[in-house]
């Protein structure tokens, strides 16, 4: 378990990938906002 190794965080700081025990940083947060409904249309008077 060392430089060679590339399951651990070491050895892919060593290799340069990534993976499940070197997470990339994601750039920035994600905020999802919900939809607005949009208002039923009116009926026209007849």
């Amino acid at each position: 378990m060392g430089k060679g190794d590339i399951k651990t965080a070491k050895g892919k700081r060593f290799a340069g990938s990534y993976g499940k025990s070197r997470k990339k940083k994601s750039a920035a947060a994600i905020v999802i906002t919900p939809k607005k409904k949009k208002a039923a249309p009116k009926k026209a008077a007849e």
